[in-house]
């Protein structure tokens, strides 16, 4: 499992530019979403299962699901611009292949492809439980633009 294998680690620059826009992002702050993977193309967001990010019949709403997985995607083509570029999410598509279930999900976002302009990220998000068991419960597809900073800005 991915999990299992040792993950690169982006470089401590990108890492703290990565961690200090998302924790800017009110809404993962308001889901509890946390970060637990910067690396090269590829991050990690982790969203623990309560109550308050839960839909009808206790599953984790889908709105919250997406919005991790929307996020991660985002990130990881972060980690490969320049520190005078930013990021804006053109599309997504996602698919919600199981209910949302576990005691937190994990969305990975992965770039595909990453251009002057646009960059393609594949979003995976999994439902993890206490016992460490994993079951994919939604997958995507996102296109995202890159984006010059205005002089001046921090990111975000």
């Amino acid at each position: 499992m991915a999990d299992q294998i040792q993950q690169e680690l982006a470089s401590p620059a990108v890492r703290k530019r990565v961690q200090e826009s998302f924790d800017r992002q009110g809404l993962m702050t308001h889901l509890g979403a946390r970060l637990t993977h910067i690396g090269p193309g590829s991050v990690h967001i982790v969203l623990p299962a309560r109550p308050e990010v839960t839909q009808q019949h206790g599953y984790i709403h889908a709105g919250a699901t997406s919005a991790i997985a929307d996020t991660a995607g985002g990130y990881a083509a972060l980690t490969l611009f320049d520190e005078d570029s930013d990021v804006l999410t053109v599309e997504y598509k996602i698919n919600l292949l199981a209910p949302a279930a576990g005691d937190h999900l994990e969305a990975v976002g992965t770039v595909q492809k990453s251009g002057r302009t646009l960059t393609v990220c594949q979003l995976e998000v999994y439902g993890v439980h206490g016992d460490g068991a994993r079951k994919l419960i939604a997958n995507g597809q996102q296109t995202l633009i890159r984006l010059s900073r205005p002089d001046g800005a921090d990111g975000g």
